[in-house]
């Protein structure tokens, strides 16, 4: 039997719950899942193998306006990922109003066979699931249409079959070990940076990254230094919290995510460092791994 492999784009915009839908296809957690919406930064490359079949799953930042270097070099990633795709999976959000310029601006030319799923139908009823299937149909004629709850795991197999049906025939593009394009590093900062999204209010998520300065793997314990980069000095006080207790709160979640991902056990050091408007600077997004 001939070998498949492909390239498969999960897209749409901000807190259609791209992430969830990846993790659970994937059956990893590769992104970080947070209520608050553009909380995806980097396109993170999942891959599901088999001896038959490689698929590479490829979760994008949520398609928006950008309005700064670092979302210009977040909708380069979606671009970059839907030239690149076998198939693209447009994710919805039964609730989502009908309005998806944005992301259809951006599906405009792609030769790519397109799948629209309408997740989170667990928070809808049959009528509006059924409008919305049909409204999808008139308005895109997609390969297929699939409501899904992607948080309960609803239609995943049906979607898995679907993908691996339309896999073009091609060798491997990845080691068959690979479980994604991203190193350790990554992940952990994706870590930290999850638990900031879901401990701190209004902007401060958004005007903060982490990076990571030391990761010394030992074999019982891994001892990893992080800094959180801030914007102004007021962030920087926000993110430490009265007697350092937001940072410990921080850090004490971080660390278990990691202690469960590493399956080793974590000594966590964290800094919080002050970058003035590091988000519209060129050479710092670029240091940072945001490249265009």
């Amino acid at each position: 039997m001939s070998h498949r492999a492909g390239f498969v784009s999960i897209i749409g915009k901000p807190n259609a719950g791209k992430s969830t839908l990846m993790n659970a296809l994937v059956g990893e957690k590769m992104s970080i899942i947070t209520p608050k919406a553009q909380t995806t930064r980097h396109r993170i490359l999942g891959i599901v193998n088999t001896d038959d079949y490689q698929i590479v799953f490829s979760d994008t930042p949520g398609v928006i306006k950008p309005h700064y270097a670092l979302q210009e070099s977040m909708m380069h990633q979606v671009e970059g990922s839907i030239v690149d795709a076998d198939l693209i999976l447009l994710v919805t959000d039964i609730n989502e109003s009908y309005d998806e310029g944005d992301v259809l601006e951006k599906l405009e030319g792609s030769l790519a066979p397109l799948v629209v799923l309408i997740n989170k139908i667990d928070k809808s009823d049959e009528d509006t699931v059924k409008q919305k299937v049909e409204f999808w149909q008139q308005k895109l004629n997609p390969k297929a249409v699939f409501a899904i709850s992607a948080l309960h795991d609803h239609n995943i197999k049906a979607i898995m079959d679907f993908v691996l049906e339309n896999l073009p025939e091609h060798p491997a593009y990845y080691e068959k070990d690979f479980l994604t394009d991203r190193n350790d590093r990554f992940f952990a900062s994706e870590m930290i940076r999850e638990q900031v999204f879901k401990q701190y209010k209004k902007e401060i998520p958004y005007s903060t990254e982490v990076i990571i300065t030391e990761f010394i793997e030992g074999e019982d314990l891994y001892r990893i230094s992080a800094e959180i980069i801030v914007e102004r000095d007021s962030q920087k006080n926000i993110i430490i919290g009265k007697n350092g207790e937001m940072l410990k709160i921080v850090g004490t979640y971080a660390r278990r995510s990691m202690e469960e991902f590493f399956q080793r056990k974590i000594f966590l050091q964290m800094f919080v460092k002050v970058i003035s408007d590091w988000r519209s600077k060129k050479n710092y997004l670029k240091k940072f791994g945001y490249e265009d």
